[in-house]
């Protein structure tokens, strides 16, 4: 039997796992590189909360209305990027500056919480999304990142998967074969900020709280994009690996240097292990651990 601390950090692995998941379809297959994705977690977990406490409805439903409206916005930044062919760093900027934008109209908007943010009522009440035994949100985040790898799996196999990868490769070429680039980059940006929006419920009421500079912040997007890379971005098991490697990492180097005073430090590992990778494993840790067990023997 796992004792609630392992639990709790299952449950990150999890959630981070389904993050990472979502931010890989866009990030990884199609090679559009978004630093913003904390601005759909926002906007999810934020709606669903809302709805809940202003309207009673239960965030079992109001968690897709969130996650639509994250569809929305990201139907925003994807037409404006890539219609106008926004590329490397200066798409990075463009979902940056959105997820900026939705933190100071957040912190500025009282009937959101402003500044101070917005707390959720512990009931116990699973059809709030409470849940008493902590095991609970355990198998929620289990299927959140089932779901998203699910649907991940499905875009692999199938041709939309293809294109995004040729996309990423060589988006020049797709266009002078006749592939529609604008057309399954969007596709992907809606799938991929869809779920990252679903995943925003879970936020908001798993830790009954949200924070406009937390949920929308740069530090939370960081987050969401470093398990793929660390893991393996545009495949399937990059972003599930890259989140049991680094999650327990960040929680026990959050707690060792929390007590010492050195809060924020867990960056600094987090930003040391990303070097290494760079340096040493370019594509990540699945491929290589993939290519490790296939070898031939000699």
């Amino acid at each position: 039997m796992l004792n609630a601390y392992a639990v709790t950090i299952l449950i990150f692995i999890f959630f981070y796992g389904f993050l990472g998941q979502a931010w890989n379809i866009v990030g990884g297959y199609a090679g559009q590189l978004s630093a913003g994705h904390a601005a759909f977690v926002g906007v999810g977990g934020y709606t669903a909360a809302m709805l809940s406490i202003e309207r009673g409805l239960t965030p079992w439903l109001g968690m897709f209305v969130g996650a639509a409206l994250a569809a929305g916005l990201g139907a925003v930044i994807g037409y404006l990027g890539f219609r106008f062919g926004l590329r490397g760093f200066y798409f990075v900027l463009l979902t940056v500056a959105f997820a900026e934008l939705c933190r100071i109209l957040v912190s500025n908007i009282d009937a959101l919480g402003g500044a101070l943010g917005l707390y959720v009522t512990f009931t116990g009440n699973p059809r709030q999304f409470q849940f008493q035994d902590q095991r609970a949100y355990y198998y929620v985040a289990l299927a959140l990142m089932l779901l998203a790898t699910g649907v991940a799996a499905l875009i692999e196999r199938r041709r939309f998967g293809i294109y995004l990868a040729a996309i990423r490769e060589d988006e020049e070429a797709c266009e002078a074969l006749g592939v529609d680039t604008f057309k399954y980059k969007m596709l992907a940006m809606l799938v991929s900020s869809f779920l990252t929006g679903l995943g925003g419920t879970f936020y908001a009421f798993y830790l009954f709280s949200l924070q406009p500079n937390t949920v929308f912040g740069i530090p939370l997007s960081v987050e969401i994009i470093i398990r793929p890379i660390i893991g393996g971005s545009g495949t399937l098991l990059g972003p599930i690996l890259g989140s049991f490697i680094l999650t327990p990492l960040g929680e026990l180097s959050r707690h060792y240097f929390g007590q010492s005073g050195l809060h924020g430090a867990h960056l600094i590992v987090y930003g040391l292990l990303l070097i290494g990778v760079v340096l040493f494993l370019p594509q990540g840790a699945y491929p290589w651990l993939r290519r490790l067990f296939t070898r031939p023997a000699a």
